[in-house]
């Protein structure tokens, strides 16, 4: 959009406002992005411009748009009443409170949402004047639309209108996506721990707690290790069977990390043993303190 001299007829205008999450955690243009993110953070535009406008005419959402770091939403008025009103809104900060309650409502935010907002007509940042309301008009007047609404806003205002029918599905609450685990780390029990080469305290742990599962773990070890493939785990039953339990599951993996070397890891043993639903082992070679009652 640009100034422009404006011909004689019905009043229009155009602003766009800028706004950039100020929460952590909440990135308005990254959600915008996502095809169930896209639908809410609209609907979050839609009822602000409701609150702020006074109802559902004399205006139009044109365009959102990236505009890193900000989510820029282009709106044209046709209606200098209405336009004024949402100046008036805008200038008392009732805008950015309506932006804050619906975010924190239709995003189910477990913290309060802050909003930082911009608002801009061509190149003129309004911000600047507020106090000159009839400025900020003529600003928004000069600055006429140079193009159609989107077909993407087409398809968002369908589907606002569909849901508020009650044929559409409520939209999945967005959840913030966990930080990936570092390579030298693996997660157990929602937990995160370090990962290091199995040591000779991991290999007593192992031989005193496994009893008759230790063939089991070994299985579950051998798919990723040659040594302990085919008829491995069976021979080591027999060649120790005479020592019992404890040595049989000692010359196991002993045998893994001879094989393995410095990929004889921690994560293996713990995978292994969950595979094996031998959880409480694992908590102990990961010294875990027990769950009280």
């Amino acid at each position: 959009m640009a100034d422009k001299t404006v011909d004689r007829g019905p009043w229009t205008g155009c602003a766009v406002m800028f706004l950039q999450s100020l929460s952590p955690g909440v990135d308005l243009l990254s959600l915008y992005k996502d095809q169930q993110g896209k639908f809410i953070v609209f609907k979050v535009i839609k009822l602000t411009l409701i609150d702020s406008a006074g109802g559902l005419g004399g205006y139009e959402i044109l365009k959102v748009h990236d505009a890193d770091p900000f989510l820029g939403v282009e709106v044209k008025f046709v209606d200098v009443t209405v336009c004024q009103q949402f100046l008036e809104s805008y200038s008392s900060g009732a805008v950015r409170q309506s932006l804050c309650q619906h975010a924190s409502r239709l995003l189910a935010l477990p913290q309060e949402f802050t909003v930082e907002t911009q608002l801009k007509a061509s190149t003129h940042i309004l911000d600047l004047h507020l106090d000159k309301l009839e400025l900020c008009l003529q600003h928004i007047h000069l600055s006429q639309p140079e193009r159609l609404r989107d077909e993407e806003i087409d398809d968002l205002e369908q589907q606002l209108q569909s849901q508020a029918r009650g044929s559409a599905p409520q939209p999945t609450v967005i959840t913030q996506e966990e930080p990936p685990i570092p390579s030298n780390c693996f997660k157990f029990q929602n937990k995160v721990f370090e990962d290091r080469m199995l040591t000779a305290a991991d290999v007593q742990s192992f031989s005193n707690g496994v009893g008759r599962q230790w063939k089991h773990v070994g299985r579950a070890l051998g798919k990723s290790c040659r040594a302990l493939k085919g008829p491995a785990i069976d021979n080591l039953a027999y060649e120790y069977e005479r020592e019992g339990l404890y040595e049989q599951a000692y010359q196991l993996l002993s045998r893994f990390i001879q094989a393995e070397g410095r990929a004889a890891k921690l994560s293996r043993l713990v995978k292994a043993l969950e595979d094996c639903k031998l959880t409480s082992l694992a908590e102990n070679i990961l010294d875990i303190q027990p769950r009280e009652n």
